[in-house]
């Protein structure tokens, strides 16, 4: 089967140059006449229906009963502070319960990561974590967050579910050359086109990044040294209609990235270097180069009336490498390592919905995937003695590399019944089975109803059972007897087999429509755990490697509010907040990570989890003035993330002020320019999201200071 996939691949690459010649030569429908009487021209009324019924189909094969879902259409995207040139994961801020990181890291309800991103209801495998964000917000159309007991249909990554719809439907052959300029030497520019051309929908967007603050700042100052980005970032989605009932369709994306890391001025060397002259520490030289590409072909169609399905086959390659500076790592850091790491996956996704009378929808479905993660890590060392004292001015050079396998398969059935007009239960079954360092399945069940309490109020709940495997591109395979008795020996033995995370996970919620524009939210999840899963920056390089406690206690409460005013749209506005608790004990993998003294206090004591934030909040609002000037702005607050000896400490809270404003301008016969001035962190407040302590935690970073941004935006048709 797998064979099968690879070849897939290249057949998907043919299929985007085959789509893209037909859209060039395709020739204008001839009119009726009597030599092509017979012909029938598929008018575009039609076309555009069966787009709008298989688009449907498409989303009934995703169920959401049960579970808590924050929705972002185009309009929310446009009204941010930085529109859809918002980074993916400073728009998912925007959502309840989600908590921003230094690097870019999002943590949902209590988890450190643990998100899944499907586009179009295609599961996309998760890159190697880095600094840089591989998929770009220009491309949704809508972007939905799910979390709390999802459908059995949802496995693996389920903290979160960032369910992205593409662009290109209803585009009438337009797009947009947008350019940016801004604070820290910020320069963007990005192409968006897209349209239907007969049976053929596309669209495509590509951007180019520059910036000198590609990395959170190690200091409070207004400008980082040496924290220069390059970043590039494209996308296609082509689809092609076959029939009345059938499509296929090819998503490809791609980002490269590439980072200086920052410097930090005043810092003496501890080591020394034989032959080497002592390096200032604002002129370091050391590098990340991050690259992540994906292709999925998908088949969609329809068995029988009621009977749908879609089959997709992908494959994603990702790869990150840091580059030290040979000499400034090495006297600053006892240990200079170049490490390259790189994950292949290939797989196959099938999901299939049919009806089963009034009241019941059948859904089905399997996900195969199977992977091979390396890691290429030179070190250069110096000898020490127990103590770590460095023993010699010589370094040596050690190798340490190793790769790990992987193969991922999961099957689930489930049905929706809806017994009366005002309730609906989802019930379902999924079995999972995982072979890396460890194999390790488990069948998990699942079931969710949501309850309608007259025309304005709506009851959810719902229960699962969670089985997340570890990211095989995030298993530490570091060699604890290669570096005894160097300046890079770590602490304590090991246990590199990462196990599988389980969980039990109760959500309850309710909405309730105040006003036609007025809608409030509450939530309330608890989550019991074994073998939760982490991740911490342990070593040189800043990469994360997953590690478990033993078990895990996670719970919350989140609260929202929306204002959207359907017969005036002129005035928008939402309010987000949330309370978590999340704490792990005993460390049961990874242990050569921590010291013994931290190892022995987490083995006895519930501790703090190094991403909690107890309290986070989001607030924005956006109004169009009369002459067509649109004016918005939000506010992010934290109460702070953990700090010191085993968590024990955490972070003043911080407030982050963000603002903008939006104008038209008609150029005649030029058309239109939209222009956008935005200011991010409007009152330049300066705090820490990390200090450098904690578990898993390498450097301070801070927070950007204020940057202004101008971005124009001129619409094209042709």
């Amino acid at each position: 089967m797998f064979k099968f996939l690879a070849l897939a691949s290249a057949i998907a690459l043919a299929f985007q140059c085959a789509v893209a010649h037909a859209a060039d030569t395709a020739p204008t429908p001839p009119a009726p006449s009597a030599s092509n009487a017979g012909v029938t021209q598929l008018a575009p009324v039609e076309v555009k229906a069966q787009r709008d019924r298989l688009d449907a189909a498409r989303s009934s094969l995703s169920p959401e009963t049960g579970s808590t879902v924050y929705r972002f259409d185009k309009t929310d995207i446009g009204n941010l502070p930085l529109g859809d040139a918002t980074p993916l994961n400073q728009v998912l801020l925007r959502a309840p319960g989600v908590v921003g990181d230094s690097y870019g890291q999002l943590h949902v309800r209590g988890d450190h990561a643990n998100l899944q991103y499907r586009i179009n209801g295609v599961v996309i495998p998760e890159a190697i974590s880095g600094f840089g964000q591989a998929l770009d917000t220009r491309f949704a159309d809508q972007v939905n967050v799910l979390t709390g007991a999802l459908p059995a249909q949802y496995g693996y990554r389920t903290a979160g579910v960032v369910d992205i719809t593409t662009k290109g439907a209803d585009l009438d052959n337009a797009g947009s050359v947008d350019f940016s300029i801004g604070s820290r030497g910020h320069r963007e520019a990005s192409l968006n086109i897209g349209g239907t051309r007969g049976n053929l929908q596309y669209f495509l967007t590509g951007s180019l990044l520059r910036n000198d603050i590609g990395v959170e700042n190690p200091t409070p100052d207004k400008n980082a040294l040496h924290d220069n980005t390059r970043q590039g970032k494209g996308f296609a989605y082509l689809s092609y209609l076959l029939g009345s009932d059938s499509r296929l369709s090819l998503m490809l994306g791609k980002s490269t990235s590439r980072f200086q890391i920052p410097d930090v001025s005043g810092e003496s060397p501890s080591f020394t270097l034989a032959g080497a002259a002592p390096l200032a520490s604002d002129s370091l030289d050391a590098n990340q180069r991050e690259r992540n590409s994906f292709q999925v072909l998908t088949f969609q169609s329809s068995a029988a009336p009621g009977t749908d399905y879609q089959v997709s086959v992908f494959r994603r390659v990702t790869d990150l490498r840091y580059q030290p500076d040979p000499v400034g790592d090495l006297t600053y850091n006892g240990v200079a390592a170049d490490v390259f790491r790189s994950n292949t996956a290939v797989g196959v996704q099938a999901d299939m919905s049919t009806k089963l009378g009034a009241q019941h929808t059948l859904r089905a479905g399997l996900f195969a995937q199977r992977e091979r993660g390396s890691v290429d890590n030179n070190s250069l060392v110096f000898p020490a003695d127990a103590n770590g004292n460095q023993t010699s001015d010589t370094p040596l050079q050690i190798t340490d590399n190793a790769s790990v396998g992987g193969h991922l398969f999961g099957v689930y059935v489930q049905d929706e019944w809806q017994p009366t007009k005002e309730l609906t239960v989802n019930y379902g079954l999924r079995y999972d089975k995982v072979n890396t360092v460890a194999s390790e399945s488990q069948w998990s069940p699942r079931i969710g109803l949501v309850y309608q309490l007259g025309d304005a109020t709506r009851v959810h709940a719902g229960y699962a059972r969670y089985f997340t495997p570890p990211p095989t591109e995030k298993i530490d395979t570091t060699s604890v007897q290669k570096f005894l008795g160097t300046t890079n020996a770590l602490p304590s033995d090991a246990n590199t087999a990462v196990q599988s995370e389980r969980s039990h996970y109760f959500d309850l919620g309710v909405s309730h429509q105040l006003t036609a524009a007025l809608t409030f939210g509450a939530d309330a999840y608890f989550r019991q755990v074994s073998h939760l899963q982490d991740e911490g920056q342990f070593g040189n390089a800043l990469i994360y490697s997953a590690f478990n406690f033993e078990r895990g206690r996670i719970y919350g409460l989140e609260l929202s509010a929306s204002y959207k005013d359907p017969k005036s749209p002129r005035l928008s506005a939402y309010a987000n907040l949330g309370f978590t608790s999340a704490r792990g004990k005993g460390i049961e993998t990874g242990q050569f990570n921590f010291d013994d003294t931290e190892l022995a206090y987490i083995q006895n004591h519930w501790v703090h989890l190094d991403h909690e934030q107890t309290v986070v909040a989001s607030a924005g609002a956006s109004y169009r003035l009369a002459g067509g000037t649109t004016l918005g702005g939000d506010v992010l607050y934290g109460s702070g993330l953990r700090k010191g000896f085993a968590n024990t400490e955490h972070l003043p809270g911080f407030t982050q002020v963000n603002a903008s404003a939006m104008h038209s301008f008609a150029l005649g016969g030029f058309g239109k320019l939209d222009a956008r001035l935005s200011v991010i962190n409007l009152f330049d407040r300066s705090y820490q999201l990390r200090d450098g302590s904690g578990i898993g935690v390498g450097a301070p970073q801070y927070a950007p200071r204020r940057a202004v941004y101008l971005a124009l935006s001129k619409p094209f048709t042709f």
